[in-house]
């Protein structure tokens, strides 16, 4: 195996960069410690998207956030999918490249195009770890993977989700990127209130192995007329979120933090005020 260095953590607030905020952000140039944007939406090896991502990579550290990897998948790794974020990467410099702890490939090929919910047990951690080694390699960096909200589970789970992430992250050698707001939907879809749902996603945070965690993600969430709650990024951080936030920064921190919002895109301000309450909880 290569001998991988992470990328140094640190109390910075960055925010998703989508379409709607190209313009304006890269006119503006507001205080970010970095963006981030899909790392499928640039494969192409040309044309305008790419050359604005290089215009914002120029202006701001960067991260690679990917939904396809399908790291998960029994079926193994997309060869062209990992060779396409590569080539992304090595032109980008980024400072993260993740993806999320799911799978989505069956078969000869076939993608869900979403993110499945893996079980929590030996063998599928240790398919993990294979994977995430594989994509390391080909990166010659480490990435960091992301704990996903899950609608469903699997019988016969024998691994705490903490403790799994805890073995992934020792063994593999990557980083966790821990994602409060799915913790927090998580635990409500559960049956919980909301703030026993905070406690539990507290509890979470307190089983993690220290210094395993390279990023946070923030983002809201809506609940159902039925009381099912999505992780629909498209509104503000919710109040025991910010908590469960807090609590991260105060066991886990200091620690980059970003702002996903991705559905009913608000005005850039919006975002960066949510950027700021960030900021003001990092210890």
């Amino acid at each position: 195996m290569i001998a991988i260095t992470p990328a140094p953590a640190g109390p910075c607030v960055g925010i998703g960069w989508r379409q709607p905020h190209y313009e304006t952000l890269l006119a503006e140039r507001p205080a970010l410690g970095f963006i981030e944007v899909h790392s499928e939406n640039f494969f192409a090896d040309g044309g305008i998207t790419l050359a604005v991502l290089e215009a914002g990579r120029e202006a701001y550290e960067l991260s690679l956030h990917g939904v396809g990897l399908a790291l998960g998948s029994a079926a193994g790794l997309d060869e062209a999918h990992l060779e396409r974020l590569a080539r992304l990467a090595a032109r980008m410099q980024p400072r993260w490249v993740s993806d999320h702890a799911c799978f989505a490939r069956v078969g000869s090929g076939l993608h869900a195009a979403d993110l499945l919910p893996i079980p929590f047990n030996d063998e599928s951690l240790a398919l993990m770890v294979a994977h995430v080694q594989q994509v390391q390699e080909r990166l010659g960096r480490p990435m960091l993977v992301e704990n996903i909200s899950a609608y469903v589970g699997w019988a016969g789970d024998t691994l705490a989700e903490p403790e799994f992430f805890n073995e992934l992250t020792r063994r593999s050698g990557c980083g966790l990127l821990l994602d409060v707001n799915n913790l927090f939907v998580n635990a409500r879809n559960d049956g919980h209130v909301a703030e026993a749902a905070a406690a539990q996603a507290m509890r979470w945070v307190d089983a993690l192995r220290p210094g395993s965690v390279g990023e946070i993600h923030l983002a809201g969430h809506c609940e159902r007329e039925d009381g099912l709650v999505i992780d629909d990024h498209g509104s503000r951080v919710r109040d025991e979120v910010w908590r469960v936030y807090a609590h991260a920064q105060q066991r886990l921190g200091p620690l980059p933090t970003l702002i996903e919002w991705d559905t009913a895109v608000p005005e850039l301000g919006v975002l960066l005020a949510e950027a700021g309450r960030a900021r003001a909880l990092q210890p």
